[in-house]
């Protein structure tokens, strides 16, 4: 450790100033304390707005004052507080305006356990307490889920292990796998991505959330609480395999359910089917077996009846019924053999009526639109507009304002507007002959109209 000599910098005869004196002790106490280690008891802990820490260490006899930049202070994984006792390294320094000394704490571990071991116990008491853990709410897992997602690294062993299991029992299930860093810098960001993201897709019935086995600090990721908030506010059932059985994050506290590896975690996704086709396996070896015990038992009872004294004249009666029972026989085994043939035939009987009514449906449709496009032609063709076009006229009275319907309505020196297809000119009433027609006006003209089509 670097020393300085307060001698050499120090004279006794002169007079100094508050400022001259602690820049002198800055120096000194500076010079002589680049780098320390104390043990001791936080207290009168507070966390700034800024991100800077300020706190006071303490033992039974002494205090020192501490104070943690914001830099520093992102880096510490666990929450300081009061009543903590850890070891703290960093240099003294002098806080000029007040004449203090401090400590400028760069790096703060716990004091009898690992850092990471806090930080794990700290989030899991807190999270414990606003009931993310609480057994109530958590969701089953369904019965035959047919769409899985799976958030963890596409280059692990995880993802080899869950599609393996997955294949090798049930190949038709479908995977979506978002692809995620599960340890370092970002992880813990990327996994909450994932999940918030798959559990917002429609379909998908169950997610699988995890990783291969390693360290505490390769496993941290699966620690932070913005997994564990994520893994929370999923609405579909999560399972957490992450490590090996005797490994446990936070995640597996707040999932769904946990699987002591990923393997495991396929394993419980396809159980419940696994179990149902088991089942359905049994019930139909159970229904051959009595099946052919009742038949075998009727040939008994057949048999015996032949052999009987007082049915000896109904030999080949029996004999004809016991051919019976053999056709009965036979002709169940055809109909077990057949169900699936006619549902197959049933299927397609479905899909060919189904194709029947799309056809039906665009013929309609077809025939629909042909008879509105032909009123729709008549319709234009009876548009005053296209009367105009062929020659015709309107008259107006009032300036334009109201149509001209007969003779009687238009009064001599009546000022009149008459509207063309295009244009219209205004006019002067001279005259008004109500006994005239339209044929004495063409016969004058000896010109014969034609007829508006």
């Amino acid at each position: 450790m670097r020393t300085v000599d307060f001698n050499d910098l120090f004279q006794s005869d002169k007079v100094y100033s508050v400022s001259e004196l602690t820049g002198l002790i800055k120096t000194m106490l500076e010079g002589s304390f680049p780098q320390v280690w104390v043990e001791g008891e936080i207290a009168d802990f507070t966390r700034a707005h800024s991100g800077h820490l300020y706190f006071t260490l303490k033992d039974k006899d002494s205090q020192l004052r501490a104070v943690m930049w914001r830099s520093s202070a992102n880096k510490v994984k666990f929450d300081l507080e009061s009543g903590l006792q850890v070891i703290c390294r960093g240099p003294v320094n002098v806080f000029e305006p007040r004449g203090t000394y401090q400590l400028i704490v760069d790096l703060v571990e716990p004091k009898g356990k690992g850092a990471l071991q806090l930080a794990f116990e700290q989030l899991k008491d807190k999270l414990t307490k606003e009931g993310l853990f609480d057994p109530e709410i958590k969701k089953k897992l369904p019965a035959l889920p047919k769409k899985i997602g799976v958030v963890t690294s596409p280059r692990g062993a995880a993802i080899i292990d869950i599609l393996r299991t997955l294949e090798r029992r049930f190949a038709h299930l479908h995977v979506v796998i978002y692809p995620v860093r599960v340890q370092g810098e970002g992880a813990a960001r990327e996994i909450a991505e994932g999940i918030d993201y798959l559990g917002s897709q429609t379909g998908i019935d169950v997610l699988i959330a995890g990783r291969g086995g390693g360290s505490m600090e390769d496993l941290w990721a699966f620690n932070e609480e913005i997994v564990a908030r994520a893994i929370f506010n999923c609405p579909i059932p999560l399972i957490s395999a992450v490590g090996h059985e005797v490994d446990f994050t936070i995640a597996d506290f707040v999932a769904d359910i946990r699987a002591s590896t990923p393997t495991a975690a396929a394993e419980m996704v396809i159980e419940k089917e696994q179990a149902f086709a088991e089942r359905i396996d049994n019930l139909h070896q159970q229904m051959v077996h009595l099946l052919r015990l009742c038949i075998q038992e009727n040939k008994h009872r057949v048999q015996s009846l032949i052999h009987h004294q007082a049915f000896q004249n109904f030999k080949f009666k029996l004999k004809s019924l016991e051919q019976k029972i053999d056709e009965l026989d036979m002709r169940a085994w055809n109909v077990i053999k057949n169900l699936q043939q006619k549902i197959i035939e049933s299927r397609s009987r479905a899909s060919l009526y189904e194709e029947r009514l799309l056809n039906l449906m665009r013929e309609k449709i077809q025939g629909l639109k042909g008879t509105w496009e032909r009123l729709a032609a008549e319709l234009h063709t009876l548009s005053p507009l296209q009367i105009l076009k062929k020659g015709y006229t309107l008259c107006w009275t009032d300036k334009g304002r109201q149509l001209v319907r007969g003779i009687d309505e238009v009064a001599e020196n009546e000022e009149l507007v008459v509207s063309f297809y295009k244009g219209e000119l205004t006019c002067l009433v001279k005259t008004v002959d109500p006994k005239k027609t339209i044929k004495d006006r063409l016969g004058k003209l000896g010109t014969v109209p034609i007829k508006p089509q």
